[in-house]
């Protein structure tokens, strides 16, 4: 087995049988780890499902539980040019055979040496994907499946000069969002209907750390960015008509994982992050309430990569990272003591 790479996006999800499943990749495919029981210390793995020239992987997962892996594959053809396209696949039940990855292509068939940059997916609330990547001229090109499931046309949605990647979030309201940051300003896209257009908003002035944005919906309908303000190297928050919000932390590249859950009786956004020492910290705060104060706390988790978070079968936040030596780490928000976590599990 190859070096292991993590994905972008959510890739600790859970089921709805309760169980969790982390996602990473390598040369050789995708690699998949399955807990045992919901809560459990027991887990299977990793399954090995070959796919050839994956480069990068993002995961998303629908209100209907459905885990979806978007992975940029690039091939050597025989001439030794290279062919870029985007692949799909499905977990439709935790711990049955990932689906076949199928491609979505290329917003450039008669071209496809031209680079791609790596796929932001969002699952809107009726189960449809929809993908966006950086296309080599710095705008964004959509691709999303229509009412029967089949992929619609790649569409060019424009943007200048943006930053790789982009974002997206789709909202429990049917509404989904897509972010992009450039040198400044962002850009800001809404789909308000399904299968609507993405109708381009007005431009935000933001300086945002390459690489560092993601979103959440803290709100039913309401989305929260964040990102890394590449001055004072913290994350920082921010809602269509508000004020950049400082958040704190010293992550070092990559996103910050972002988790709506429920700690000590209250409706939290929970937050985590790898410094550059490879520590993972993590805060809890009311949703949209950061002037509460936020204050972050080590988990005990080292690792690589961006970390992810859950919440498990039986109600608890789960922190996720993957060690230099490609092995899953975990850590199990203790019972009764806030956002503090137990020991570290090494899958």
């Amino acid at each position: 087995m190859g070096s292991v790479r993590v994905p972008a996006g959510r890739w600790l999800v859970r089921g709805t049988d309760g169980r969790l499943t982390a996602f990473a990749f390598t040369a050789e495919g995708v690699l998949r780890w399955t807990e045992e029981r919901p809560g459990g210390s027991d887990w299977a793995g990793p399954d090995l499902f070959p796919v050839a020239g994956l480069d990068h992987l993002t995961v998303a997962q629908g209100a209907n539980g459905y885990a979806h892996l978007v992975g940029r594959r690039v091939q050597k053809k025989k001439d030794g040019s290279e062919a870029v396209d985007i692949v799909h696949a499905v977990q439709y039940q935790t711990g049955r055979t990932l689906g076949t990855f199928r491609a979505a292509g290329t917003p450039y068939p008669k071209n496809p040496e031209r680079r791609l940059g790596a796929p932001a997916v969002g699952v809107d609330d009726g189960g449809f994907v929809n993908v966006v990547v950086l296309n080599p001229y710095g705008g964004l090109n959509l691709r999303r499946e229509d009412k029967t499931g089949k992929w619609e046309a790649w569409k060019d949605i424009k943007g200048r000069k943006l930053y790789d990647p982009p974002a997206m979030v789709a909202t429990s309201t049917g509404t989904v969002e897509i972010f992009a940051a450039g040198g400044q300003p962002a850009y800001h896209w809404v789909r308000e209907k399904p299968h609507g257009a993405f109708d381009r908003r007005p431009d935000i002035p933001l300086s945002v750390r390459p690489g560092s944005l993601t979103g959440l919906e803290t709100s039913p309908g309401r989305v929260t960015w964040y990102w890394t303000d590449p001055e004072r190297g913290t994350i920082v928050a921010h809602r269509t008509g508000g004020w950049l919000i400082p958040i704190g932390g010293a992550p070092d590249d990559g996103q910050p994982a972002v988790l709506r859950a429920e700690v000590d009786g209250r409706d939290c956004t929970v937050l985590a992050h790898r410094d550059a020492a490879g520590g993972v910290l993590t805060t809890a705060y009311p949703c949209e309430d950061e002037q509460s104060g936020v204050w972050w706390a080590p988990t005990g988790l080292t690792g690589t990569g961006a970390p992810a978070l859950a919440v498990d079968g039986t109600g608890r936040v789960v922190v996720g990272v993957f060690g230099a030596d490609g092995r899953l780490r975990l850590a199990r928000q203790a019972p009764g003591n806030g956002l503090a976590m137990g020991p570290v599990l090494t899958v």
